[in-house]
C-alpha cells in the first residue's frame, strides 16, 4: 500500500502568502517536462504559463471565489477553484501534483469540491470548462457524474496569460453536474 496515499488529506481555502506554492502546483501539473510526470499535463498542446501570481491572487481574493488548497503531511499536493455563481458552482484552476496522481487523490478533492459548493452556496451543479480536445480528461469526468454540453467558448488565443497554443483547434467545452 502506498504510504503517501494512507496519510489523511487537509483541505482549507487558500491565503495571499499560498500564492507562489499554488502557481507552482498548477504549471508543474500542466506545462513543462514536470507536467509529463502525470496524466493531466497539456505540454503536448500548450506551451507557456498555465496561470500566474495575480490570477491565483485574483482568485484567493475575490469574494466570490475561494481556491481550495489540499495538503498531505504539511505540503500542499492539490488546489480548485470554486467560484459561487447564483444556483451553481464553477469549478477550476484544478490541479494535483504529477507525482501523486493516479492514487485517487484527484477524485477526493473533486468530492470535497462538490460538497463545498452544495453546503456553503446551497449549488444545485457545478460547472467547468475543459479544453475540447482533452478526451482523456472529459472522459475522466464523465466517469464522476457530469456531462458534455456541446456548448464551446473559444480558447483566448493571443492572450499569453493562458498560454501559447500549438495548435488552431482549441476550446472549452462546458461540463456540467447536477449537485443534489
Amino acid at each position: 500500500m502506498d504510504t503517501a496515499a494512507a496519510t489523511p488529506l487537509s483541505f482549507r481555502d487558500a491565503t495571499e502568502a499560498d500564492v507562489d506554492a499554488l502557481v507552482a502546483l498548477v504549471e508543474s501539473a500542466y506545462r513543462g517536462d514536470s507536467s509529463r510526470a502525470g496524466w493531466t499535463t497539456e505540454a503536448d498542446i500548450l506551451d507557456g504559463q498555465r496561470t500566474d501570481p495575480e490570477g491565483v491572487r485574483d482568485i484567493v481574493t475575490s469574494p466570490d471565489s475561494r481556491l481550495l488548497t489540499v495538503e498531505r503531511e504539511g505540503r500542499i499536493v492539490a488546489c480548485c477553484q470554486l467560484e459561487h455563481r447564483g444556483e451553481h458552482a464553477y469549478f477550476g484552476m484544478f490541479a494535483v501534483s504529477p507525482e501523486q496522481q493516479g492514487a485517487g487523490l484527484g477524485k477526493a478533492v473533486l468530492a470535497e469540491a462538490e460538497r463545498r459548493a452544495r453546503e456553503t452556496w446551497g449549488a444545485t451543479e457545478m460547472h467547468m470548462t475543459v479544453i475540447s480536445v482533452r478526451e482523456d480528461l472529459i472522459a475522466w469526468y464523465e466517469r464522476r457524474g457530469y456531462r458534455r454540453t456541446g456548448r464551446t467558448t473559444p480558447f483566448p488565443y493571443g492572450d499569453e496569460r493562458f498560454g501559447i497554443p500549438r495548435r488552431a483547434d482549441l476550446a472549452f467545452e462546458l461540463l456540467v453536474k447536477p449537485l443534489v
